[in-house]
């Protein structure tokens, strides 16, 4: 039996911690199918992150100040400058070199986070090149969700697709074509189709249900994810209780690490006797299992682990900013009947608590509306790249 393949895996959150989780989920399923993993973030820690990896790395953290991504800031809110810049690229390839992996994924690049390619881009080159110590050099992948946010400036495609042909050798889009195609927000999906496969969703496998002693029983979960973008969501629900037949029901509303400490507070002290406040938990999947429904935005995550649990759920999609991939993957997911939607224009307390009087009288959720095998394919894929490269 020969080595393990090693994976080195990059992920970079700015704003939300969507992308930090849905690469925890990635790395699980890749260490369980024998693929080692180092996991490199280069976002803010996010506490109780169970990356599941062999190594996890962490770089000096960077984020974003606000919703245009535009301006990015170091662990201390100092805006990044170019010898930060250098210093984080010549960690990223260190840690290239001491892992020496078979495999090199790279979530978003190259169809987001083009802030960071004054680093993603020395890696890949890296990557390229290197064949020093082993038969050929790596497979390089890309791992995107289903749905892009339409790019800010025109030309922006025409870059994304000669960054696939420079650098990468495998397109893993985590989206079931039954349900949306790539191309439907990435026009030039033909130009690089020779390299895309489509995974399935990506999510955890789900808890099983519990019984009246297990943790969220019969409660209502209010999720903000990260917590950055959730006061108009957050109050709409909150107020929403009381108008609904849910009103004696146990509310657990949970704030993620980046909503500010003083608001939190001042959310746990304003907040009617039966609504719990609390940051985010790592037994969200168990939660969502043995709820009664679901208020959340519209986050990909989020979505998934709703639609793995049968959980009946309104979502109130994020849209601010150049951000529209919640609200179409949401709208979809409505059409099928699988959760209610209130738009972010919409938000009130009325109307979510008429969504939430919808989603009580619907059917039960239809766990099989979307292929969500992704996380256990891209592991096959990824395998079976790196025996056909080193059988070339």
């Amino acid at each position: 039996m020969g080595a393990p393949l090693k994976t080195l895996f990059y992920v970079q959150h700015l704003l939300g911690i969507g992308h930090l989780m849905r690469a925890g989920t990635l790395t699980r399923a890749l260490e369980e199918n024998g693929i080692e993993v180092t996991l490199v973030s280069g976002g803010t820690p996010v506490p109780g992150f169970d990356s599941g990896a062999t190594h996890f790395v962490q770089l000096p953290p960077t984020r974003a100040v606000d919703i245009y991504f535009k301006v990015l800031v170091d662990e201390n809110d100092r805006e990044i400058d170019d010898a930060w810049k250098h210093r984080r690229r010549d960690l990223l390839l260190d840690v290239y070199h001491r892992t020496a992996p078979d495999i090199v994924l790279i979530e978003m690049y190259p169809f987001g986070r083009r802030q960071m390619r004054f680093e993603i881009e020395p890696l890949l080159i890296e990557a390229r090149q290197d064949k020093t110590g082993r038969n050929r050099r790596p497979v390089i992948a890309s791992s995107v969700r289903d749905i892009l946010v339409e790019p800010d400036k025109p030309g922006r495609v025409d870059e994304m697709v000669q960054r696939v042909h420079d650098y990468f050798d495998l397109i893993l889009i985590h989206g079931d074509p039954d349900f949306i195609v790539f191309d439907k927000t990435f026009p030039r999906l033909a130009d690089v189709a020779e390299l895309a496969r489509y995974t399935g969703y990506v999510a955890d496998p789900p808890p099983a249900p519990g019984g009246p002693d297990s943790p969220g029983y019969g409660e209502v979960i209010v999720s903000t994810g990260g917590g950055a973008v959730s006061e108009d969501m957050l109050s709409a629900a909150i107020d929403a209780r009381a108008l609904t037949s849910l009103a004696d029901a146990p509310w657990r509303v949970l704030l993620g690490h980046n909503y500010p400490e003083a608001d939190f507070q001042a959310c746990r002290n304003a907040v009617p006797v039966g609504v719990i406040v609390e940051r985010s938990r790592t037994d969200f999947a168990r939660l969502l299992a043995n709820c009664r429904l679901s208020i959340s935005q519209g986050g990909y995550n989020t979505v998934m682990e709703v639609l793995a649990t049968g959980t009946r759920a309104v979502c109130l999609p994020y849209a601010g900013g150049l951000e529209s991939e919640q609200t179409l993957r949401c709208g979809l997911l409505a059409q099928r009947g699988a959760i209610e939607v209130v738009n972010q224009a919409e938000v009130s307390a009325a109307t979510v608590a008429a969504a939430v009087e919808r989603a009580l009288s619907a059917p039960e959720n239809d766990h099989a509306v979307v292929n969500m095998d992704g996380a256990q394919r891209s592991a096959m894929l990824l395998k079976e790249a790196a025996s056909h490269r080193s059988k070339v």
